[in-house]
């Protein structure tokens, strides 16, 4: 097992980084995604693949698209196993009244905060950090 399970450790050590870029959330049938498209992430869901890419991408290929929104990383290597990161991260995120589309890399945690929130995201989170030191 790699990276983090602490959770105390993990939110003292808690840097966020501002991803740049505006992304979107789309689904498309597998047979119908565009071959030059590149998404962020994507999922396959039964009802279709769900793909997180750059809002330009969406409207290029007029594709329809929900929550604008700003990627940050949560550049600390979380575990996979680690318990109650993401919702202690999202548990804080609440309190400003702030939605989060959490999603957990091998690596990284990221979390996708409506557009236009970032920079409230951005201090909450390095809030919550400090408070933790």
């Amino acid at each position: 097992m790699s990276g983090e399970t602490n959770l105390n450790k993990l939110i003292a050590s808690l840097s966020a980084v501002l991803v740049e870029g505006l992304y979107v959330f789309v689904t498309v049938q597998a047979d119908q995604r565009p071959k030059d498209l590149v998404p962020r992430m994507s999922f396959e869901e039964a009802e279709g693949t769900t793909l997180i890419i750059l809002k330009s991408q969406a409207e290029k290929h007029g594709l329809p698209y929900e929550f604008p929104c700003r990627m940050i990383t949560l550049n600390i290597h979380s575990s996979l196993e680690a318990v109650g990161f993401m919702a202690r991260i999202a548990s804080e995120l609440a309190k400003h009244e702030m939605g989060v589309n959490p999603v957990s890399g091998f690596f990284h945690d990221h979390i996708f905060v409506p557009d236009g929130r970032e920079g409230d995201a951005m201090k909450a989170l390095q809030q919550l950090a400090m408070a933790h030191r």
